[in-house]
């Protein structure tokens, strides 16, 4: 497998409006209704993937392979958040991120992503097998 060449720096944003779909209330995470920790993770592996989508070629991916998440301060529904991954450390396969998540001028989250290069097919069929 031909690794592609990823340099730190590297980055995607995305934004989300909290609805209620995507409080801690609705995923049973909290009885709050506010941006649900899962919500925000799952936000900050979108960026990390969008972030790599451009430059993998055919036949390759990357998977999750760990993750900490600071969720410092609530979001209520109704106010949007903008996230931001930066890749920071490459290291062979392994492609390390630091995401920060924001409502206006106030950090919502930090999170660090660690994500696997590898062949999707072949991680399926394990999955599979």
């Amino acid at each position: 497998m031909d690794i592609p060449e990823f340099a730190p720096g590297l980055s995607a944003k995305l934004e989300l409006t909290v609805t209620d779909a995507d409080t801690a209330q609705s995923l049973g995470s909290g009885d709050v209704p506010v941006l649900g920790t899962p919500r925000v993770l799952a936000l900050a592996e979108a960026a990390t993937v969008a972030a790599t989508a451009r430059q993998l070629p055919g036949g390759l991916t990357t998977v999750g392979t760990r993750a900490e998440v600071d969720h410092r301060a609530p979001t209520p529904v109704g106010r949007t958040v903008q996230v931001t991954a930066t890749l920071a450390k490459v290291d062979g396969r392994k492609l390390t991120f630091e995401v920060t998540v924001t409502d206006g001028e106030a950090v919502v989250a930090e999170v660090r992503v660690e994500r696997a290069l590898l062949d999707r097919q072949r991680f399926i069929e394990k999955a599979l097998g």
